[in-house]
């Protein structure tokens, strides 16, 4: 049984049918289904069993599961503006260390779900500590945990792999409301207003020109389906594209994309500010020294570590995404 906790998330869901289309059906997903539309993330796909995440964490602390074959660990609050410190440690660092201990002690591979959130405000992005200082207590929960994991990494019993995940994004991530991807907020915004909405210039970026790693998802689960597979590898690594692009190029794709499927004709970027379709707005004043102008994942240790496929850029991820929402009419609101 490989176990997969956060399994009707985003990351998880699709991780769920990343395993199937491998053959693995005796999957356990765990999670917290008090949001009730998340049993969405699921339909279609092949699990033996699901589990309330309280549950697990109690049956884990029990030593009462047997028959695991790997843990993926993405459950987590993944919200960056979350202030409970004392929620965010517990649930997010402990929890983690809880599992981190059980499967050392059984020897179950483990990969968990770390976060480029760790570095702050960079600018390097490669997995050093002294390139990491998180700017929030949710970054401060993964950091941490990736600290204990360096410390164990002469001692473990079993395979131990932490993915630094840049700026996620792809189909199933309708639930997760503010914190789900600027892709869809910019398909959900373009198709009910006609326009999508951009931070204006701060931080030394031009209108729209604050620059992210945006990885597809799609990418994010052969990234770990890689290293389930691995039997020798352990450590954390960056889970992102290697490259960075702007804001501006995630509203143009999706803009001209559904452009595309109405019709429409494809414009430049200075078509699509003239003509208002992409439009600026003042930089929020308690963003700032509290956000990410720039993120660029350093790839050398994925690469070294044998995982060498390329990733989508933004124009191919976003495009396929949109089309995607647009032919199964999920994109709502």
């Amino acid at each position: 049984m490989i176990v997969v906790t956060g399994g009707a998330g985003f990351i998880g869901s699709n991780l769920v049918r990343g395993l199937n289309q491998q053959g693995h059906t005796d999957i356990l997903v765990v999670d917290d289904l008090t949001d009730g539309d998340k049993f969405l993330n699921l339909i279609g796909a092949q699990i033996s069993d699901y589990m309330h995440k309280d549950q697990f964490r109690q049956l884990i602390l029990d030593d009462k599961l047997a028959g695991i074959e790997a843990v993926l660990h993405q459950g987590a609050c993944s919200d960056t503006t979350e202030r409970d410190g004392h929620y965010m440690m517990d649930n997010n660092y402990r929890v983690t260390l809880e599992l981190f201990h059980y499967c050392q002690a059984k020897r179950i591979p483990f990969l968990y779900a770390s976060s480029a959130a760790v570095y702050g405000a960079g600018p390097v992005y490669a997995e050093h500590i002294s390139n990491e200082a998180p700017l929030n207590v949710y970054g401060y929960s993964k950091y941490l945990f990736d600290q204990v994991l360096r410390k164990a990494l002469p001692e473990l019993t079993a395979p131990v792999v932490g993915l630094r995940y840049f700026n996620v994004y792809g189909p199933q991530e309708q639930h997760k409301g503010r914190m789900a991807s600027v892709a869809l907020h910019n398909m959900r915004q373009y198709l009910a207003e006609g326009y999508v909405r951009l931070f204006a210039g701060w931080d030394g970026y031009a209108d729209g020109g604050q620059m992210r790693d945006f990885i597809f998802v799609d990418d994010v689960v052969k990234v770990n389906l890689y290293f389930l597979g691995q039997t020798s590898q352990s450590g954390v690594f960056n889970c992102g594209t290697g490259r960075a692009q702007p804001f501006n190029d995630i509203a143009q794709t999706v803009v001209n994309t559904i452009r595309e499927h109405q019709g429409e004709e494809v414009l430049p970027l200075s078509q699509l500010v003239q003509r208002e379709y992409l439009q600026y707005i003042e930089f929020p004043e308690d963003l700032k020294g509290r956000y990410q102008s720039h993120t660029q994942a350093d790839l050398t240790q994925l690469r070294q570590a044998g995982y060498t496929a390329d990733m989508m850029d933004v124009q191919t991820g976003v495009a396929e995404y949109v089309r995607r929402m647009l032919r199964t009419k999920s994109i709502g609101g």
